[in-house]
């Protein structure tokens, strides 16, 4: 299994509206593009004064499909999440695979 990990920073201001969005809106239509298994999103466990931290994670099967998601959906859907919190957040994406 191959994890694609993004972790984000969300400001203290807009964090309760981002997390519904991410759970309601952003990680459906991330799922529903059929290119991944299932997914986990977890709280990073440290107090800060800047923000609060999530990891996401999206499981896929094969590389094919986590290139085909990087070319076809992933620049729309980071665009659609940039758009609405920009300035708000930071973010980062990772590659792992299970051994």
């Amino acid at each position: 299994m191959i994890v694609y990990n993004v972790t984000v920073k969300i400001e203290h201001s807009i964090h309760d509206e981002w997390l519904a969005w991410m759970k309601e809106v952003h990680i459906p239509d991330v799922l529903n593009t059929g290119l991944f298994e299932d997914n986990k999103m977890m709280k990073v466990l440290v107090d800060e004064e800047d923000g609060v931290t999530y990891s996401i994670q999206y499981r896929t099967t094969s590389w094919e499909k986590l290139d085909e998601y990087q070319k076809n959906h992933a620049p729309s859907l980071q665009k659609e999440h940039t758009s609405r919190y920009e300035g708000k957040f930071v973010a980062f994406r990772t590659l792992l695979e299970e051994v």
